[in-house]
Parts: C-alpha cells; sequence; structure tokens
C-alpha cells in the first residue's frame, strides 16, 4: 500500500482493516482531485469550470437499503421502524468485511474533515472514498480544517464509500446489493452498490442527529441566514419547498442551506458547503445559486451537457429531475465566514402545498409549532415521481425522518425548549400553489414569499391584525405590504369555493390520519393544536 498527499496516517488506516489498498490519496486539494477525477474517467470539465458527473442508476437516496446496527447503545435509544431499519451485528460484520475486501488492491481517496463548524461542537470524521470525485464532493460539502488541524486529525467516526461493493442480501440481511450501514456504537459508515454522493452527506447528518440531543444540541433540517441585525432565521422545509432558495438573498448572510444546530451559544452550520436542487434554475430568481453553476470547484449531478460547447442545459431532466450542484459555502458572495451566529428569533416551516388549501403565511402558536414541525408536511406534484398522476401529501417527521434515529418527539420537544427559552417567533410558509391545486391553480410567486418572509422576520408582522383560519385554525395576517389581500386568503383566490372547502376538509383530514402516530407521545394541547376540520 502506497501513501500520497497530505498528513497521511496510514497506521490508523491499516488497524482499521484497509491496508491491502492500492494508493492511498491523502488530502488531496480541489484542484488534485479534479485532475484524478478526469485521468480516472468520472466526469468531465464543463462550461466555465465545473465538473460534470453522472451518479449510475441511482440518482437519489436509497433509504429502504439504510441500516442502524441494533446494539446495546441504540436499542432503547433509535426509533426503529420502515424508516431506521434494524440490522443485526453479525450481519453488519458481515458487510464491514466485504466492503474491506472490495478495496484490495484498489486506490483509495481519504479525506480528514468536520461536520460542524462550531469548535465546541464539531465532530472529526474520516472519509474513505474509491472515487476521487467522491472526495471532491467531501471537501465541498464538509467543513475542512486547516493544514496544521489535518495534522493531528483524530477522527471520531469512518465513513467508507465503495460503489463497486455489492452487498449479499443472504448473509448479510440487506434488502439488495446496495447498503448503507450505520454502526453507531463502533462509530463508523459504510456505503456501498451506490454512486449517489448525496448517501454521505445524510449519513452525516443522521450521525449528528444522534449524537447532539445528548449533548443539549437541536439538531436541524433547517437553512439559516441572519440580517444586519445579527437577527437569525431558520427555515425548515423538505425538498422543493423553497429553503435553499429563500435562505439565499444579498440582503441577509447565508448561514447555511440545509443542515445546523441550536445549541447554548446559538445556531451552527454542520457542513461547509450546499448541495442545492439545481432543476429549472435561472439566474433571474435565484442568481447567487446560478452563479455556482458556472464556477471551478463546483459539482453538477446527472446534468444533461451539450457535447461541443459543453454548457449544461437545467430545462432537460431526462436523466433525473433530482439534479444537484455540490459546491462550496464561499461560493455565495455573502456567505458566513464562520458559519455560526446568534439564537434564532424566527422559525419558519416551509410547504409547498400543491392542494393550494393552505396559506400563504401564517402564525404559529408554540402548541402548533410543535403540531406542524412533528407533521413536517408538503406535497409531491404529478411528474417528480414515477406513479404520481396527482397531487400527493407527504408527511415526514421533523421535516426530515428519514434521518432522524431517535424518536420524533424528542426533537420537537428540545426545538420547542429552545424557542421558549429564546423568545422565537414560529411561521408556516405555503410556497406551493393558490387558485386550486396542481394542474389548476398557480405557483406562489417567489416575491410574494419573499415579501411576507422579509415581513415576518423583520419583525413588522409582530402586531398585525390576524384572522384565524376555519379550516387549519392558523393565524393569517390581514394585510402584508407588498402582498395582495386576495392572496393572503386563499379560498378567496379560489373561482369554486365549495370546491375549496372540501379540498380543505381533505387535507385536514390527511394531517388527522398522519398525527395518530404521535398520540399518547406528545403533550394533549399539542395534539389538539392541528387542523379544526375533520
Amino acid at each position: 500500500m502506497r501513501h500520497e498527499g497530505h498528513h497521511p496516517d496510514p497506521e490508523r488506516l491499516a488497524a482499521f482493516g484497509l491496508d491491502a489498498a492500492g494508493t492511498v490519496h491523502w488530502n488531496l486539494t480541489t484542484a488534485e482531485l479534479y485532475a484524478h477525477a478526469l485521468f480516472r474517467g468520472e466526469g468531465q470539465i464543463v462550461h466555465n469550470g465545473p465538473l460534470a458527473v453522472d451518479t449510475g442508476r441511482y440518482t437519489g437516496r436509497s433509504p429502504r437499503d439504510r441500516f442502524i446496527v441494533r446494539d446495546a447503545r441504540t436499542e432503547s435509544t433509535v426509533d426503529w421502524g420502515a424508516i431506521n431499519q434494524p440490522m443485526d451485528p453479525v450481519h453488519y460484520d458481515a458487510v464491514k468485511a466485504g466492503i474491506l475486501a472490495a478495496t484490495h488492491g484498489r486506490d483509495l481517496f481519504v479525506q480528514d474533515v468536520f461536520v460542524g463548524t462550531h469548535p465546541d461542537f464539531r465532530v472529526p470524521v474520516r472519509v474513505v472514498t474509491e472515487y476521487a470525485w467522491h472526495a471532491l464532493f467531501v471537501r465541498n460539502l464538509f467543513v475542512l480544517p486547516t493544514r496544521r488541524a489535518q495534522a493531528t486529525h483524530d477522527p471520531a467516526y469512518t465513513l467508507i464509500n465503495v460503489p463497486s461493493f455489492a452487498a449479499d442480501p443472504a448473509t448479510m440481511g440487506t434488502r439488495s446489493e446496495t447498503v448503507v450501514a450505520m454502526n453507531l456504537s463502533e462509530k463508523v459508515v459504510l456505503i456501498g452498490s451506490t454512486e449517489y454522493a448525496g448517501e454521505m452527506k445524510k449519513s452525516a447528518f443522521a450521525m449528528m442527529n444522534f449524537e447532539l440531543p445528548e449533548r443539549g444540541v437541536m439538531p436541524m433540517h433547517c437553512s439559516a441566514n441572519v440580517g444586519a441585525d445579527d437577527e437569525v432565521a431558520v427555515f425548515f422545509g423538505l425538498s422543493g419547498t423553497g429553503k435553499t432558495t429563500l435562505s439565499a438573498t444579498r440582503e441577509r448572510t447565508l448561514v447555511g442551506d440545509d443542515e445546523h444546530g441550536w445549541s447554548d451559544d446559538g445556531v451552527f452550520n454542520f457542513e461547509g458547503g450546499c448541495y442545492a436542487k439545481i432543476e429549472n434554475l435561472s439566474p433571474e430568481a435565484e442568481p447567487e445559486i446560478y452563479g455556482t453553476t458556472r464556477a471551478f470547484a463546483t459539482i453538477l449531478e446527472n446534468v444533461v451537457v451539450d457535447e461541443e460547447t459543453r454548457r449544461v442545459d437545467l430545462a432537460d431532466t431526462s436523466k433525473t429531475q433530482n439534479m444537484r450542484a455540490a459546491y462550496p459555502i464561499s461560493h455565495i458572495a455573502n456567505a458566513s465566514k464562520v458559519g455560526y451566529a446568534g439564537h434564532p428569533t424566527d422559525v419558519v416551516f416551509l410547504t409547498a402545498d400543491a392542494f393550494g388549501v393552505l396559506p400563504p403565511l401564517s402564525k404559529l402558536t408554540p402548541e402548533q409549532v410543535e403540531y406542524y414541525f412533528l407533521s413536517g408536511y408538503t406535497a409531491k406534484i404529478a411528474g417528480t415521481e414515477r406513479g404520481v398522476t396527482e397531487p400527493e401529501a407527504t408527511f415526514s417527521a421533523c421535516f426530515g425522518a428519514p434521518f432522524m434515529p431517535r424518536p420524533p418527539a424528542e426533537y420537537a420537544e428540545l426545538l420547542a425548549a429552545k424557542m421558549a427559552r429564546h423568545g422565537a417567533q414560529g411561521w408556516l410558509v405555503n410556497t406551493g400553489w393558490s387558485g386550486g391545486p396542481f394542474g389548476e391553480g398557480h405557483r406562489m410567486a417567489i416575491q410574494h414569499t419573499r415579501a411576507l418572509l422579509d415581513a415576518a422576520i423583520q419583525h413588522r408582522l409582530d402586531d398585525v391584525e390576524t384572522r384565524e383560519e376555519p379550516f387549519f385554525g392558523l393565524h393569517v395576517p390581514v394585510a402584508v405590504p407588498g402582498v395582495p389581500t386576495t392572496v393572503l386568503d386563499p379560498r378567496r383566490t379560489w373561482e369554486d369555493r365549495d370546491a375549496y372547502d372540501a379540498q380543505a376538509r381533505e387535507l385536514a383530514r390527511m394531517f388527522h390520519a398522519n398525527f395518530a402516530q404521535f398520540e399518547g407521545t406528545v403533550r394533549a394541547a399539542v395534539a389538539a393544536a392541528g387542523p379544526k376540520a375533520h
């Protein structure tokens, strides 16, 4: 085994069982990883310098292939079920032996990084990858130590990603050849038979979501920004709700676009980069993010490239609708240099309601905060996934159920306690449809959403008159400058008011059906804070 690069640690790698690899490339720079990725045929340089790659048969995560080892540490702390699937330690040992064997004779790329920007809460991680571009992804998305810190890096977790490894369901207890196995006692994550880089990002997130609550830190699937007045806003939301877009605004400093912790010191980013969806991205509506798709160091996943001009077509979704750009947060001009800020004054839940019935902005009571946080609602629209032919409600607890190992109520109670202690206001924002459901109505105008958010987080709505919406019991401002009053009342935007009422009752019914899983685990006041209509 030969070692090249910066600050190798061969003894520990050998002790882990990775002593039969070919050449191990340690902590290579972005430019060095570009060279290796191109030489190995892993991608191509496209217009203005990004590295374009394809992720093979998987263009998204494989949640049904994700497992957590069930042992003494996790037995009573993990919320076991269809999301957090248990793996027997014997099966994990078989997966680990297989992955280590698959590295024999192969070149590997190691990156020593941190997950977390705050020096008191960051976790040192060693990531070992088979592909050079995966190592570049790690450099972009995680937090890079200084060269001095890298020399003494002592990893608490090790993540090994070997796409060429195929699991054997018969002997390893997996569902297929693909596996993401987390051992939270051994502090190891193993990934095999998938090239989708997002598995590494979300595995690290799940690790933080398990570890941090024990230290009183609230892990959050949210973006965060801070205004000139040093007041912080956080934005929770599932994919497609606008979490990245709405937090990346020139008027406020971006702390991070996806994953944060809330400690006794304030909010801190888990990451050193961003992983944005870029389908139909435009320079007019999203100039900051669009600019990153024309920059060196950015990785463009599964984009269509003109082979003659090397220009990418972000409107062509023939490969996938989950096209992604992975880039260092420094590509955003007004990004925070330190990655942390004070305590949030505003907590925003984003939902893309394809049924067209939720108000564009609602002020939440503390009990409603817990209810809608546990519900984690958004909606899929026709065409986004195979088999989806009409709007389909999606409920993901804590706005990130696939990444939350602990019971959802544990996170909800921690969030509520943080908000109460620091006086944060909760908001529900619908970035979805108005005037009718998807296919009949229209998407909320982004300028209206921005005007509503600006008014909310700049405290211009603290004392405004509100009305109680009859179906969901939400408190909706009667008037907001820059937004037509009809937009604030979704029922008035529908031509057929009876059809609106029927749709609102149906969505309320879906909320109640979903929330039944939390009965008995939350306070009665929280359970009663949901929709009024059945």
